[in-house]
């Protein structure tokens, strides 16, 4: 995955929690001839201190699966928070007026060898992990248990899971690391006034890495 150096993150810590906290990602894998196919899921991560493995399942009928009965590579995408950065928030284009649009986001790259879960048991196991992690902080949680008798084993039948050890893990934080510190305060306060989601979390991300810059500093 493309990016400024400045912009790469490798910590195993960090990606990790970003997969887990945006959760919702892109499955990319090539069929025989070549041709990239995609689908669209929620994931569990898990980690021990060797292995790192995602987690998801799709619909029966969706036919990425049966390129996975057999380990086959695939790259899997978690897209963060993104947003338009607008010139006019750079202090600097009052200046000398060198300064034009960019997009600023966070992605996560994950690849590895996908294959289908080896059996039903392991998918149900999958199933109730994904319920626990997503219900999670609600004031009820809702858990498999709720349902009656057999009932979520015979949906189990119409889906299929998907398990991808974890070979490589990269992240970029595009939040314009090269720029002066003047613009990149500049750019806190216009994504700030913007006030959507997005924007409001990359403020919040900038806020961090310029609190980490600054402790830092302090401490050379």
């Amino acid at each position: 995955m493309y990016s400024r150096e400045e912009a790469k993150e490798h910590r195993d810590e960090v990606l990790q929690e970003a997969i887990k906290n945006l959760r919702f990602g892109t499955l990319v894998v090539a069929d025989d001839a070549g041709a990239p196919q995609a689908t669209h899921m929620p994931f569990v991560l898990k980690s021990t201190a060797d292995k790192i493995t995602l987690e998801c399942h799709v619909a029966r009928g969706n036919p990425i699966w049966k390129l996975l009965e057999r380990p086959r590579p695939a790259l899997v995408m978690f897209q963060g928070p993104q947003a338009y950065v607008r010139p006019g928030w750079y202090p600097t284009k009052q200046e000398h007026g060198k300064v034009v649009p960019t997009w600023s986001y966070v992605s996560v790259h994950v690849r590895g060898e996908a294959c289908v879960m080896a059996d039903q048991a392991t998918l149900l196991q999958h199933v109730r992990e994904l319920s626990d992690h997503l219900e999670a902080g609600q004031p009820m949680p809702w858990s498999v248990d709720d349902t009656p008798g057999d009932y979520v084993v015979k949906l189990a039948r119409g889906i299929v899971g998907i398990s991808i050890p974890v070979s490589v893990m990269e992240g970029v934080w595009k939040v314009n690391q090269h720029r002066s510190e003047e613009d990149r305060l500049g750019m806190i306060d216009g994504l700030d006034a913007r006030g959507d989601d997005g924007a409001a979390e990359l403020a919040a991300i900038m806020r961090q890495i310029e609190a980490r810059k600054a402790s830092a500093s302090s401490e050379t």
